[in-house]
């Protein structure tokens, strides 16, 4: 489709939303192709196209993220694109700083991307610089920046349909919005950023399978690094999982310092998943999942893969994957009950202040959901009691509570810590279900 189909000359190939895929995929009476072209063409707009063309310099109060950006993309020879969705030859690095605006302006969880030649720090991510690395300035930049971050690391891996850009910018927002205290490394594979390419884009994440393994591996064994997370979205936490696999293989097992995977919302087949898992020691590395059932996102993946359930679309309160997930010693955030500003709800790890707080405080600083110590506040964030509905029993807010940890280690604190709290309140809790 051309931009004579209706996109503006700035979107040369249509991008559409998930939601209209989504829409378009599942058949409805009366739905024409009409439709589903002004439903394509409607999603190209909102997407940052051009972007990456530093900056003067950014706004009082703006915060900034220094990040490491290797990726497997093709450079792109316009300005400001950078790397296309293409597969490129060798492993790329650059060094990238991204402004964000200042907390007045945004709420966590936010992510406006930059206007095209004209981004305003005050209210949009921006980059501040783009500067490629070869192995020295890699080298330098882990001098600089994991040497302040108390010699923790976190990678993020990004999923489908996603830009160089868009990887950049999410990124970007993670990495702030968590509050880590970690070096940022972002691994942005080819995807060619249309839900149209969804055959493509699982190709090129078994692509850069190698070149995800070298970045991890790399990391660990740095004598500078103490802890590496590693974190993946949707089809990402297949390449990581993958990855990781591979290096467990050649290696007998994990490095010691990988201590942390992290997968959200992932768009993986759950029986593969249980024969990556099967390579991994949950005992020293530690995998927390969160997963929707209402992720309309992964319910069109599994369309795709011949009706096969996805992980992240799992309830894990039922057989088998409860009995499954419990064995291998996985923590899984169910976010089923959380809202989400997306109509797919398939980024709500990101979206969510309470989550990437969580993620931040928890989870990157390596301490498990279900340890001592953790408050119901921590875990769900204060809210979670005003809003779930059925919070009569330990069992029951587990179910309903927005963002409730399934994990039998997990119940058994989060439900003393729904007692304690209990007590604690004065009978607060009663008097919030009514019970």
């Amino acid at each position: 489709m051309s931009s004579e189909a209706g996109c503006p000359p700035a979107c040369p190939v249509p991008r559409p939303s998930e939601a209209s895929i989504l829409t378009c995929s599942l058949p409805r009476p009366g739905l024409s192709l009409l439709v589903c072209l002004l439903l394509a063409v409607a999603g190209c707009a909102g997407r940052p196209l051009g972007t990456m063309v530093p900056i003067a310099g950014t706004v009082a109060g703006a915060s900034t993220v220094d990040m490491l950006v290797a990726t497997t993309r093709a450079p792109s020879p316009v300005a400001g694109v950078v790397y296309t969705g293409d597969r490129g030859n060798t492993l790329s690095v650059d060094n990238i700083v991204v402004s964000v605006p200042p907390s007045a302006n945004r709420n966590a969880g936010e992510l406006t991307y930059p206007t095209a030649n004209a981004a305003n720090p005050q209210t949009e991510f921006a980059v501040l610089k783009l500067a490629p690395m070869d192995d020295a300035a890699a080298q330098r930049w882990f001098d600089r920046v994991a040497g302040t971050k108390q010699g923790d690391v976190l990678i993020f891996v990004h999923g489908f349909n996603t830009t160089y850009e868009e990887s950049v910018f999410r990124f970007a927002q993670i990495a702030h919005d968590t509050a880590a205290s970690a070096a940022p490394i972002l691994f942005s594979w080819p995807s060619h950023g249309s839900v149209f390419d969804y055959l493509y884009d699982r190709e090129s994440a078994n692509f850069s399978r190698n070149a995800l393994e070298e970045i991890i591996e790399k990391a660990a064994d740095d004598p500078r690094v103490r802890n590496v997370t590693v974190m993946a979205h949707s089809m990402g936490s297949w390449l990581t999982m993958e990855a990781l696999r591979q290096l467990s293989i050649r290696r007998g097992k994990l490095p010691a310092k990988v201590r942390n995977v992290i997968l959200a919302s992932p768009d993986l087949d759950v029986d593969v998943f249980s024969r990556q898992l099967d390579e991994i020691d949950t005992q020293r590395t530690r995998l927390t999942i969160f997963a929707s059932t209402d992720d309309r996102a992964l319910q069109v993946s599994r369309r795709l893969a011949g009706g096969v359930q996805r992980l992240g679309a799992i309830d894990v309160s039922q057989e088998p994957y409860r009995s499954g997930i419990e064995a291998k010693g996985v923590d899984v955030i169910d976010l089923s009950a959380l809202q989400s500003g997306s109509a797919l709800n398939h980024s709500k790890f990101a979206e969510s202040p309470q989550i990437v707080r969580l993620i931040g405080q928890r989870l990157i600083a390596g301490q498990a959901i279900g340890e001592e110590g953790i408050s119901l506040g921590e875990t769900l964030g204060a809210a979670a009691l005003g809003t779930a509905q059925t919070v009569g029993s330990a069992a029951g807010a587990v179910v309903t509570a927005p963002g409730a940890l399934i994990s039998q280690r997990g119940r058994e604190e989060f439900g003393r810590q729904v007692g304690n709290m209990g007590r604690n309140l004065g009978g607060t809790l009663q008097t919030a279900t009514g019970q």
